[in-house]
């Protein structure tokens, strides 16, 4: 029997600078990736879709550790392929701390290599960019049911990052 494998380019290499973005927030701003660079690291979070079982927790829980990755001096920019009034709707129902930001176009998801070009949403995956914009570390899960822990990812933080 043959593993599928989902129609997705290979994800960045980490060390190599992270493609820039700008992409509508729920909070109402256009975000920009470049624009942390020299300020603080960024965790790039893509989730395929909102209102599943496994996005809802994992933004949910970054909301519970919001403090955590704010001690950490790392911003939270999670991105998904739904449209901003869904994602709005999304953040409001489950009253999450973290904006969220839209890729309707599919552009950064494309550009990070993590867009499923069959189900036209993105594979869950964490980029971990620092103040130069480089990738330090990043993780694709091998499907979207699985998440990584907030503690994983803060232990990345301290051992990548803060090295």
């Amino acid at each position: 029997m043959t593993a599928f494998t989902p129609n997705v380019a290979a994800p960045i290499a980490v060390g190599t600078l992270a493609p820039d973005f700008t992409l509508a927030s729920t909070a109402g701003e256009q975000v920009t990736l470049s624009a942390f660079r020299g300020k603080r690291p960024v965790l790039v979070a893509f989730f395929p879709l909102a209102f599943t079982s496994v996005c809802t927790a994992e933004l949910c829980a970054f909301g519970d550790d919001f403090d955590m990755f704010a001690q950490a001096n790392v911003e939270i920019l999670p991105v998904s392929v739904d449209a901003i009034p869904s994602l709005k709707e999304f953040r409001t129902k489950y009253d999450m701390k973290v904006a969220l930001l839209s890729d309707f176009k599919r552009e950064a998801s494309r550009a990070f290599g993590v867009l499923n070009e069959e189900t036209f949403f993105a594979r869950r995956s964490y980029f971990l960019v620092d103040t130069d914009g480089v990738v330090r570390w990043s993780h694709v899960e091998e499907h979207n049911g699985l998440s990584r822990s907030n503690a994983e990812i803060l232990d990345v933080v301290k051992n990548v990052i803060a090295a």
